[in-house]
């Protein structure tokens, strides 16, 4: 049996837009993607390197968020985002 090529079909949030009042959720949101990323390397052995190598398993963005470059934080940002505007598409309400 031939496996037919896998075709993502995200749920289309592009007329979402985010409250003012979730932006600065999408940062705390971004900063504990990455910790939780982080994490999970961590406990498979991974360990921080200033070149990813899987067979070293060491990898650049193994330091904490802050310190990471804007093109990684952007990475997690837009993970947060998409994740905030899906429960936002579906009726759900985030609220403080």
């Amino acid at each position: 049996m031939k496996a037919e090529a896998y075709i993502p079909k995200p749920i289309d949030t592009t007329g979402i837009e985010l409250p003012d009042e979730l932006k600065m959720l999408v940062e705390q949101m971004s900063e504990n993607v990455h910790e939780v990323w982080a994490e999970t390397r961590v406990k498979q052995g991974w360990t921080y390197g200033p070149e990813r190598s899987d067979r070293l398993k060491t990898h650049p963005c193994l330091i904490p968020y802050s310190e990471l470059p804007e093109a990684e934080k952007d990475y997690d940002r837009n993970t947060s985002i998409s994740t905030l505007k899906l429960i936002l598409k579906l009726g759900f309400k985030i609220s403080k």
